[in-house]
């Protein structure tokens, strides 16, 4: 048998070893029986105090939020792989001097990939200069997952308006690290991905899906699910990129199967355009 294949193994990562972790990168743990309960990280990452660190998890990004007045938010998902433009021509440069020929055709899906970081860019952009016009409670902030590819182009966009954005960020064992467009003060580091997404709904008015990987469809079927199963309130859905989206997923093909009902294909709209996507979000507020 392989190592850490063990059946009665625990598959869930330890709070303790990304602690120890984090000791080992020179941030060092102080614990002792001394030591008060709270600030003992070593107490705080038991396996026995999980369900504080859940609430803490709740806890934290909610007070920070709400402190800054942060109620209304448009969630933007996407690939962390996409990159700008201007990075993707020059990759595309170097590959060609290279000549490596699967180089080149990486470096060239990654230009065309690029078109959507300035797609994304651009509609939180619109969202930012909608928001900066009105008064503190009507506003509407943009919020993603934090880290590079669509997530830095949406936080980029309305950081280029001089706008408050949000940015849930997630710890993995290959650290996705925060993008520089984020808010400092809003920018927010999760242990639980559950936690996570309950954070991405709980102030979600709209949900724009720019293409992507694994991560972008578990993140898009958990607010489908919740609309449609009335758990949530209906709110716009848009699957930015028809394309893509309906190359991936042939959604007809579950009403054809009875899975879903044919008015469940009305939870989402398709479009290619910034300026459309923003307009449905607008539209169904009446904005």
């Amino acid at each position: 048998m392989q190592a850490n294949t063990q059946l009665n193994e625990c598959r869930l990562t330890d709070a303790r070893t990304e602690l120890r972790q984090q000791a080992h990168n020179g941030k060092p743990l102080q614990a002792d029986a001394h030591c008060l309960a709270f600030a003992d990280p070593e107490f705080m990452s038991r396996r026995e105090t999980r369900g504080i660190r859940f609430q803490l998890e709740m806890l934290k990004p909610d007070l920070g939020q709400a402190e800054q007045g942060i109620e209304n938010t448009v969630v933007v998902y996407g690939s962390a792989r996409f990159v700008a433009p201007d990075e993707a021509a020059a990759q595309l440069a170097e590959a060609e001097a290279s000549g490596d020929a699967l180089r080149v055709q990486r470096a060239r899906q990654a230009l065309r990939n690029a078109g959507y970081y300035d797609q994304a860019r651009q509609f939180a952009r619109l969202v930012a200069d909608y928001s900066e016009r009105q008064r503190p409670a009507d506003r509407i902030y943009i919020c993603t997952g934090g880290g590079p590819g669509i997530m830095e182009a949406a936080n980029r966009g309305a950081h280029d308006a001089g706008a408050l954005n949000v940015g849930l960020n997630i710890v993995l064992p290959h650290e996705q690290s925060d993008n520089r467009f984020i808010s400092p003060s809003l920018s927010f580091k999760f242990h639980y991905f559950a936690l996570r997404k309950m954070h991405f709904m709980m102030r979600a008015k709209a949900l724009v899906a720019f293409p992507g990987g694994f991560g972008t469809l578990d993140e898009l079927f958990e607010v489908l699910t919740l609309v449609q199963t009335r758990k949530a309130k209906p709110v716009p859905i848009v699957l930015f990129g028809s394309d893509y989206w309906k190359r991936l997923i042939h959604f007809d093909v579950m009403v054809e199967e009875g899975t879903i009902c044919a008015q469940d294909l009305d939870l989402f709209h398709y479009t290619d355009d910034p300026r459309q996507a923003w307009d449905l979000i607008r539209t169904f507020y009446r904005l």
